[in-house]
């Protein structure tokens, strides 16, 4: 792959776009929601919309990423964005649930392709992994930027132009993006035909699918004991042990296990794993917190300063990595979770907006923040080149996996203890029992808050603090198990030497 200096701004450019539009449309649709039920009356399809896409992005991502290293990140690239644009398109104009869910899908497939292949063109396109290092800080805050910034974004579209332009602003951000990269990118072809892991690629998706549902499901849908969960927990593991199997035997496994021998990719994919569960848990529960509990009228006093000392993580510790060994910044941010988990873990239901500012600028530039830049570089610094593309899938992957049992398990945890404190305290309030049910829904406060009874709302919202800060254990859990694996990564760190080799291999017979 070769691009002259003077193209490098416009790739990355049309790569920061594609990024934005693919991670900003998971999280975007939830402030429009309310919207497409009133049009579907989709209540009982409503999470499928959301979880279409993550299933699709996450069970495709390390095949895109496979596939960029055999057949060209270029082509790949535009593949899934095309997709993307087409999912998009088709979600506009969606007639009914079933219709903008199977759109989603298709929406979700592309999006696998667009968040690797991007930081992979970055670690080829440069010259010096400093350079490509401090440019992937650039890139984890526009991931980490659209995850805070969706909700927000989503209501005001929504709000002024229909929730059906939420999809429709894609199609021309993604078209900008596919022209620039067309003209501006150029690549090297191979003349050997690779050869495709198609049953590896299969046991892959399967699995992961698998998984996937059975957090997603878990203690929501059905309770974990149900035979609907624990058989896809089994089908996970059964066609997980085949996959390992398969891929110990292919010529071109669609994930080298070999990688996972470098105890840098090995632990940045635990760490990965633990951010996703931090970050998850702190974006589903804070705005929870935020307006059941403190009383706020919307979320935005949390969210705000949280997305943008995220961005001043991911970019400053882009720039740190070019200075220390990746442990010394793992182990920053694992130390800082653990502290900013403590601290969630004790907020009180008065807690002062000057403190709850303080801590998510904490929460994102010490512990959600770094991974977004240091991951991406860590992994691509300790892989064979040829495996550059699925490599840089790996971090996505993780963390996508971590933010859903993370926010399956915070999920289990906050209602079973706000089930609990409702259920001891409600003969002392007169609280009918039939009514404990309703009242342990978190979403009563935020929606309804002011139409309860000030004692009763003032007892609910402890209740909720508490049943919040019980949750917010798991991040010190979390962070612990993350800080004990940074402790044994290795002494890896950016070397200017590094990218002669790797841009000299991906420009030849893997790209």
């Amino acid at each position: 792959m070769t691009a002259s200096s003077s193209k490098n701004g416009l790739i990355i450019l049309a790569m920061a776009l594609g990024l934005l539009m693919s991670s900003l449309d998971n999280t975007i649709v939830a402030s429009c929601i309310n919207k497409i039920s009133e049009d579907f009356n989709i209540f009982d399809k409503v999470s499928w919309v959301f979880t279409a896409y993550v299933l699709a992005a996450t069970s495709t991502m390390l095949v895109f990423g496979k596939m960029s290293d055999l057949f060209g990140r270029k082509m790949f690239y535009l593949i899934g964005i095309g997709m993307f644009l087409i999912g998009s398109a088709l979600c506009g104009i969606a007639q009914n649930a079933d219709q903008l869910i199977m759109f989603r899908v298709i929406q979700g497939i592309g999006s696998g392709a667009l968040f690797p292949i991007s930081f992979t063109i970055i670690y080829t396109i440069f010259k010096d992994p400093k350079d490509a290092a401090k440019m992937s800080g650039v890139f984890g805050a526009i991931f980490g930027l659209s995850s805070v910034a969706g909700p927000q974004l989503g209501s005001f579209i929504a709000e002024h132009l229909g929730w059906r332009w939420n999809f429709y602003i894609n199609v021309p951000i993604g078209l900008a993006s596919m022209i620039v990269l067309i003209i501006a990118l150029k690549e090297t072809r191979s003349e050997h035909k690779p050869k495709i892991d198609y049953l590896g690629t299969l046991f892959l998706i399967i699995t992961t699918v698998s998984l996937m549902l059975a957090l997603e499901w878990g203690g929501k849908n059905y309770a974990w004991s149900s035979w609907q969960v624990i058989g896809l927990f089994i089908t996970s593991a059964i066609v997980g042990t085949l996959f390992i199997l398969v891929e110990r035997r292919a010529s071109e496994p669609v994930l080298p296990l070999t990688i996972f021998k470098n105890k840098m990719v090995l632990g940045t994919s635990i760490l990965c794993f633990c951010q996703g569960v931090i970050m998850f848990s702190a974006i589903t529960y804070l705005p929870s917190f935020t307006v059941g509990v403190l009383g706020h009228a919307n979320s935005n006093s949390v969210l705000t300063p949280m997305m943008a000392s995220l961005i001043v993580g991911a970019i400053l510790f882009g720039f740190l990595q070019t200075k220390f060994r990746f442990r010394t910044l793992m182990i920053t941010t694992m130390v800082m979770t653990i502290i900013v988990g403590y601290m969630l873990s004790v907020v009180s239901t008065d807690a002062s907006s000057g403190y709850m500012i303080i801590m998510m600028i904490l929460l994102g530039v010490g512990a959600v923040g770094p991974l977004m830049s240091v991951a991406q570089s860590a992994v691509a610094a300790n892989v064979d080149p040829k495996y550059m593309g699925v490599s840089s899938s790996i971090v996505g992957f993780w963390r996508n996996i971590g933010g859903i049992l993370g926010a399956s398990i915070m999920a289990t945890i906050v209602n079973n203890n706000l089930n609990r404190l409702i259920t001891d305290g409600a003969a002392k309030m007169g609280i009918p029992l039939d009514k404990i049910s309703t009242l342990a829904n978190p979403e009563l406060l935020m929606r309804a808050g002011d139409k309860i009874d000030p004692q009763i709302r003032k007892f609910l919202q402890q209740a909720l603090g508490t049943a919040i800060n019980h949750g917010f254990i798991l991040s010190i859990c979390v962070g612990s198990i993350g800080l004990i694996t940074a402790l044994f990564v290795g002494s890896s760190r950016l070397t200017s030497s590094k990218k002669q080799d790797t841009s000299e291999v991906n420009m030849s017979a893997n790209s």
